[in-house]
């Protein structure tokens, strides 16, 4: 007995020289976590996950609040508060991050990931903790990728079976270079606007559209402001959930391990939610009313061939890290 006494009294100082935190060095502290979309979406659902899991390997001393449906602002305003340390966690779009770190751009280029499987063997990947590990010098830490899923095009004017059908349509879109861009070489007409703004815009007829996987659109209940929906899987958006660098600096490395475990945790139980429900989101529309179409394999290709020359041009600023995910994805298709 007195030797193993020894042994773990030895293992301690070990761990203490190394300056290894243990469990007992996590503090009281409480951190607010912002998303813009709705409570009972798979992201919120995620995020609620996420907090259950930091309260029960902290034994309740780190507290995670959830603030849904973009109550603390737009992805910009909360990136902003996020690098000022008054919000800690925020979960958004990781092509948004393109305003902070440029290579995040690669992410919202259309058509880059043909399925759910490419996108995680990327973003859990060498290129994905790259540029991660790239916003650090910009206030932010990347602890983990979740996922929206593959966006959909809806509208209230018409239906949309082809390509041309688009041309003159005024679309709600992110606010960023590429997606203003993609949608101008459709020969639409673009709307930057903050998503907890695009449900009074689509319900004042102040845009036609917009467009969103379709957990987003039931989540939001877009259904009743919108009649049409087309099925196009035009693009696919990973989630970073991102925490502020200025707080981060002032936690231990027993919470960071906390925090850090807990967003992959809770990511790998989003992830699967995501993709188990974008089957029922889409019926649930179908009996609100709204009219499904899908483009055929050749308006896809032709979808496809007039989003090139747009990722092209966005591609160029960033030509070593397109280089790097062509690489990546090329590997993973033989």
């Amino acid at each position: 007995m007195k030797r193993l006494f020894l042994k773990t009294l030895v293992a301690a100082l070990a761990l203490a020289a190394a300056g290894i935190a243990t469990a007992q060095d996590i503090r009281e502290r409480s951190f607010k976590l912002a998303l813009q979309n709705p409570k009972g979406h798979p992201l919120a659902s995620g995020a609620e996950k996420f907090a259950e899991i930091v309260a029960a390997r902290s034994g309740g001393k780190l507290k995670v609040n959830v603030f849904p449906g973009g109550t603390l602002g737009g992805d910009a305003a909360n990136v902003s508060a996020l690098q000022g340390g008054t919000i800690e966690f925020v979960v958004l779009n990781s092509g948004i991050l393109a305003a902070q770190v440029k290579d995040f751009v690669v992410y919202d280029f259309p058509f880059m990931f043909a399925n759910a499987r490419e996108a995680d063997a990327v973003v859990d990947g060498p290129l994905g903790q790259k540029l991660h590990a790239k916003l650090q010098d910009k206030g932010i830490v990347g602890l983990a990728y979740w996922e929206l899923g593959f966006r959909q095009l809806t509208n209230g004017r018409r239906a949309v079976n082809k390509v041309e059908d688009i041309a003159g349509l005024k679309l709600r879109v992110i606010p960023n270079p590429i997606n203003i861009d993609w949608v101008k070489a459709l020969d639409a007409n673009p709307t930057p606007l903050a998503f907890p703004e695009l449900y009074a815009a689509l319900e004042q007829k102040a845009v036609d559209g917009q467009e969103n996987p379709v957990s987003v659109i039931q989540a939001n209940k877009f259904n009743e402001v919108q009649k049409f929906i087309t099925l196009t899987n035009h693009q696919y958006n990973p989630q970073s959930v991102i925490f502020s660098k200025k707080v981060w600096d002032g936690l231990n490395p027993a919470e960071r391990k906390v925090l850090q475990d807990a967003a992959l945790e809770a990511g790998k139980f989003q992830r699967q939610l995501t993709r188990d429900q974008a089957g029922g989101s889409l019926e649930e529309l179908r009996k609100a009313g709204m009219q499904v179409s899908e483009f055929s394999p050749a308006e896809t290709a032709k979808l496809r061939d007039r989003m090139k020359p747009v990722i092209e041009k966005h591609g160029a600023a960033v030509a070593d890290t397109v280089k790097e995910l062509q690489a990546e994805l090329d590997k993973l298709r033989k």
